[in-house]
């Protein structure tokens, strides 16, 4: 797994060090949010000392996305979501259309092989030893989603559970949701066992405290270990470059590409 040590925040703007990058997160009146937000940012900005690194709202925080992307210039907005749910598709594109707003933006931070490291890392930090093949072999594990009306986010969020199960030798990896339909976590968390799990560990698949990971908590009562949210780990900070880079890539080389076409 990737490690990270948060430095000063960068303080130039977007040029010769690239587009500055925009955050988007969704919000919540929970502090902690906001602070698991900042963390992030102190993350990124660790990794990528150039680049300004803004962050904007979509509801409860401040400042929201028109305060933000009218004043950076050339920005490339990376929403803090994991799945291309409701936010993504329809909220966070309609802000960006508007007036001074108009940013490229990248792709949802899930699927990735770095969201399942992040993953590890929370269950590791929790106490549960995912270097061992043969505890893994004897752990099933709960991933426990906020939930979405989407059938598409949904069958996303089950392909990562699948790939976590296969890839990491886990007993077993079940679906559950905080919100929506269900399977809840005790639903869950009783599938694992009844399959043969000999211990079971709920991991939110969530990337900051609020209001659903409360929720998640208050109903891992039946499991044996519950992870801390994704929050700032190193791995998802390294993924919102990943994103920024390919989106930031791209435009270049439509520009480019245009150029040619006028030349």
């Amino acid at each position: 797994m990737r490690t990270g040590t948060p430095s000063a925040p960068a303080r130039r703007t977007g040029g010769a060090d690239g587009p500055a990058l925009l955050l988007i997160a969704h919000g919540s009146r929970d502090p902690r949010h906001a602070a698991t937000v900042d963390a992030l940012v102190r993350q990124v900005r660790a990794l990528r000392p150039g680049p300004t690194v803004a962050t904007a709202y979509l509801d409860h925080c401040a400042p929201r996305i028109g305060q933000v992307a009218g004043r950076l210039g050339t920005a490339v907005a990376v929403p803090l979501l994991l799945n291309r749910a409701f936010h993504a598709k329809s909220d966070i594109p309609a802000a960006l259309r508007a007036p001074g707003a108009d940013l490229p933006l990248a792709d949802v931070l899930g699927p990735s092989p770095l969201l399942l490291d992040a993953l590890d890392r929370r269950l590791h930090e929790s106490g549960l030893d995912t270097g061992s093949a043969a505890v893994r072999a004897r752990t099933g594990v709960v991933l426990a989603a906020a939930g979405s009306a989407g059938t598409a986010a949904d069958a996303a969020t089950r392909a990562l559970a699948a790939d976590w199960a296969r890839g990491r030798g886990w007993a077993g990896v079940e679906v559950a949701y905080a919100s929506a339909a269900g399977p809840r976590v005790p639903e869950a968390v009783a599938a694992l066992r009844a399959a043969g799990a000999r211990r079971v560990a709920v991991s939110p698949y969530l990337l900051a405290p609020g209001l659903l990971p409360d929720r998640i908590a208050a109903a891992a009562g039946s499991a044996d270990l519950l992870a801390p949210v994704l929050g700032a780990a190193p791995e998802i900070a390294a993924l919102v470059l990943e994103r920024y880079e390919a989106t930031r890539d791209a435009v270049r080389a439509a520009a480019g590409s245009r150029t040619a076409l006028s030349a």
